[in-house]
């Protein structure tokens, strides 16, 4: 079946509900986790987004983003200027597909079925929801380093207990306790998780100017970083590191750009999500950027080298309750980070794939599993595989997911969907067999030329630092890989355009004839 026939318009902002008999109580493509929000359960404001960004954006990884450029040869304020713009960038993105929350109250897996189809949804939601798992052992890891260290400090003798696969078994049980707690809080639902992000937002944002004031303080200004040149300049070194830098930084929250409707179905209109998203995801980021190069920098000061780690920072102090407090702070910081962003989508996305016998509780424990099966450890062991591979390659991946997510929903149908089809096999999104061909090509196309050419650079002795050949999976397409993400938006929404055209062109004519 082909979707195809008009259906009636609502006004483009209004917010549409869904009748409980509208679709059979049945179905196999519904449960409670899916089914859109009531009308009145739609209350997240204004604030709510903001605190979700401040709460997200404050974490160790995006402290460290700056460092990551830094290493790669810029100066601080290329590297801020870099994650500056990346964030307006991705923005976008992010404010059309959230379009969709509180207009209809579904999560992404039902917006991609408009798309993708009632049963191909499952293609980008588990794209997504494995993107997700990956983050989410990642910034339990660092979570757990963090608490790990901290520990140490205060108790001292951490360091130095029997190893377990390469490591103190003092910091596994740090990640494991970190793991438990963290799905312990997100198994209670998302009002939890907004009533915790209010709070966190602000405390996390105190713990982050304590850190400057105390630097600041201790080096007796900002320290010598800020007045170190760039090893890259402005000239054709500085293009080399800045394109794949920018595609990485975008790649830092191009998986919220797909899922953002998980959280603005939950709101009480576009303007809430709107302003809600626009002050807090670029401000954010950028300020968090500049006070980390702050830090860093005072650091240099106070210990003759740059110590990016907030944590390694924190822990040079000798006062308890100094230690106490930043333990705290990375405490509720990846916390907030990690929920919100890394176990909602896949929880939904889980319970995309099987809505009768996955909801959203079972999705997020397997989350959890999946985030620690993945060896988070290795993912961030260098500058280079951390944004030129990692946040890459996701960046370019997810990027062509967006570009056919925002052509369906804002080109072909105007941000008009048939709520009721979006759950029932047979409907207007049923396509064939439950697939939308066009998407899966567009995909396809988008994915093969956004990484295809990825590839690795050379170490300081001449070694392949990462896992791709130095020439390109594809070496045709090496050119297009630190531009992955643009091109996989770009080409996506192109392809899929053109195969809608052609399709409903190819209808009218039978139809016709």
């Amino acid at each position: 079946m082909t979707d195809t026939a008009p259906i009636p318009a609502p006004s483009s902002g209004a917010a549409v509900e869904l009748p409980a008999d509208a679709y059979p109580a049945g179905s196999r493509y519904a449960n409670d986790d899916l089914r859109p929000v009531p009308l009145a359960e739609r209350r997240w404001t204004t604030y709510n987004f903001v605190a979700l960004w401040i709460g997200m954006a404050h974490c160790i990884p995006s402290w460290t983003l700056a460092s990551g450029l830094v290493a790669l040869g810029m100066d601080w304020r290329q590297a801020v200027l870099t994650i500056a713009l990346a964030n307006v960038i991705v923005l976008l993105p992010m404010l059309l597909t959230g379009h969709a929350g509180p207009k209809y109250g579904i999560p992404f897996p039902v917006l991609a079925r408009a798309s993708f189809g009632v049963r191909g949804a499952n293609l980008p939601a588990m794209v997504r929801a494995a993107v997700a798992c990956c983050w989410f052992g990642i910034q339990t890891w660092i979570g757990g380093q963090g608490i790990f260290v901290l520990l140490g400090k205060i108790f001292g003798g951490w360091a130095d207990a029997g190893e377990v696969g390469g490591y103190p078994w003092t910091l596994w049980l740090c990640f494991l306790a970190f793991w438990v707690l963290e799905l312990a809080i997100i198994y209670r639902g998302m009002e939890t998780l907004r009533r915790f992000e209010n709070w966190a937002a602000p405390f996390v944002l105190v713990g982050a100017v304590v850190l400057l004031i105390w630097i600041a303080n201790k080096a007796g200004g900002f320290g010598p970083l800020l007045h170190e040149p760039s090893k890259v300049g402005w000239g054709a070194d500085f293009w080399k590191v800045f394109f794949p830098g920018l595609m990485g930084m975008i790649g830092f929250w191009s998986t919220l750009s797909l899922n953002i409707p998980d959280f603005t179905r939950f709101g009480k209109g576009q303007r809430a999500q709107v302003w809600g998203q626009t002050l807090g995801l670029p401000t954010t980021m950028t300020l968090f950027a500049l006070m980390s190069v702050l830090v860093t920098s005072g650091s240099q000061e106070v210990y003759g080298a740059a110590i990016w780690d907030p944590v390694a920072l924190a822990g040079r102090t000798d006062n308890v309750f100094g230690l106490l407090f930043a333990l705290v702070t990375v405490f509720v910081a990846t916390i907030s980070v990690n929920l919100a962003a890394n176990v909602v989508s896949p929880a939904y996305d889980l319970a995309n794939l099987a809505p009768k016998v996955i909801n959203f509780r079972t999705g997020a424990i397997i989350t959890g599993v999946v985030g620690v099966v993945v060896m988070p450890w290795k993912l961030t062991s260098t500058p280079e595989l951390y944004i030129f591979t990692w946040l890459g390659v996701v960046g370019g991946l997810l990027g062509t997911v967006a570009g056919i997510l925002i052509a369906d929903y804002w080109i072909v149908r105007r941000t008009v969907l048939d709520l009721a089809d979006l759950y029932v096999a047979g409907g207007r999104y049923w396509y064939t067999g439950g697939w939308n061909w066009r998407a899966v090509v567009a995909f396809a196309v988008g994915g093969l030329l956004a990484v295809g050419g990825s590839y690795s650079t050379l170490d300081a002795d001449g070694g392949k630092a990462g896992p791709f050949p130095v020439d390109g999976l594809v070496p045709v397409l090496k050119p297009l890989a630190d531009y992955g993400w643009a091109v996989g938006l770009g080409t996506s929404l192109v392809v899929y355009l053109a195969l809608t055209a052609a399709g409903r062109r190819t209808a009218e004519a039978t139809s016709g004839g």
